[in-house]
């Protein structure tokens, strides 16, 4: 009998062990710490001791008409190739950009409270110590363009305008039917939705989740061809978008800081639901909210775009024919978006 107590003890020691490792991932490689990357460039001290490290585009920001936050998405990093233009485009916007890594992402501190409210937050604080002035405008890709809503939540009152492009939704926001958003979920690839059930459901698995090797883990993630559009394709085999320090620099402290946080938060249980803003909420209608997406994206579902621009008629919704999820990324394209947020264009 002690013998069984024992035994018992001792495999309860290590499924217990199995259970923690399988849950826990190992710490980041936080920047500018022993065994971390170097810090390389600009970053400011946020409220909570983190950093946050930037980059700035465009005009110098006391002669610039305009002042722009710009939001990266998911793999990405703030040299993201959305918001690079020759210098006479700059001068034609009348506009200063800043760029900023998002926790956990490039060389800013991980953020293990981060919430969409949080991220706000950064980007409010980010503007004040630039000296961005009382209003600045915000333009998100991707899962950049999700967290765009967080500014439009939580900070709307400091915002000119705000735009964008293919932001990715969150299926289970309560505002969409249920049989719209199913089907929506369901257009997916079968691994990327057990990724996001997992993140949704069991947060606390999504680690073992993208880092077992039992079942297929996040095809977007993985950057698998199969979540592209034909389009998307052409534009990811151009060897300057995908050469240099764009391929490693992002995740460099971590996958789990960045892209695993990007999922549980992403597609996490909101504290607002987007389509419960029935009236714009940026002040005195002083700024408009534009949304680009492409009819053939293949990672977000244009239908749930389309519900949303028709729930929220303040949205300014633009739908682009024939292309995919990485449209932006054509410099005509995003030359063009930003100077219809910024002179309101429809």
């Amino acid at each position: 009998m002690v013998m069984m107590r024992r035994v018992a003890m001792v495999l309860s020691m290590v499924i217990f062990g199995w259970v923690y490792q399988i849950t826990h991932p190992p710490p980041p490689k936080i920047c500018g710490r022993p065994g971390g990357p170097p810090v390389t460039g600009p970053r400011i001290k946020l409220r909570d001791g983190r950093h946050l490290a930037y980059t700035e585009y465009g005009l110098p920001k006391d002669v610039a008409k305009f002042k722009l936050i710009f939001i990266h998405g998911f793999t990405s990093c703030r040299y993201d190739r959305v918001v690079t233009f020759p210098p006479e485009v700059y001068q034609e916007l009348g506009v200063h950009i800043v760029s900023f890594d998002r926790p956990g992402y490039g060389e800013s501190d991980p953020d293990p409270n981060r919430t969409p409210e949080s991220l706000a937050m950064d980007v409010e604080e980010l503007a004040d110590q630039l000296g961005l002035g009382s209003k600045f405008y915000v333009l998100g890709f991707s899962m950049g363009g999700q967290a765009v809503w967080g500014c439009i939540k939580y900070i709307p009152h400091r915002l000119a305008g705000a735009g964008m492009i293919a932001p990715v939704v969150n299926y289970w926001w309560p505002g969409f039917p249920s049989n719209l958003s199913t089907e929506a979920y369901y257009f997916q690839l079968p691994q990327d939705q057990w990724t996001l059930r997992v993140a949704h459901y069991a947060p606390w698995l999504t680690y073992w989740w993208n880092t077992q090797n039992w079942f297929p883990a996040s095809a977007v993630a993985a950057g698998r061809a199969e979540v592209f559009s034909s389009q998307d394709l052409e534009i990811i085999a151009n060897e300057e978008f995908c050469s240099g320090q764009l391929r490693a620099y992002p995740m460099q402290q971590g996958n789990f800081e960045s892209l695993h946080r990007d999922m549980m938060v992403g597609f996490g249980r909101w504290e607002f639901d987007p389509m419960d803003m029935e009236i714009n909420p940026i002040p005195d209608g002083g700024g408009s909210v534009h949304l680009w997406h492409g009819e053939e994206d293949q990672m977000v579902p244009v239908t749930l775009q389309r519900y949303i621009a028709k729930k929220l008629p303040w949205v300014k919704y633009h739908e682009l024919p024939g292309k995919g999820h990485m449209f932006p990324l054509i410099p005509e394209i995003s030359q063009s978006m930003i100077k219809a947020l910024l002179y309101d264009e429809n």
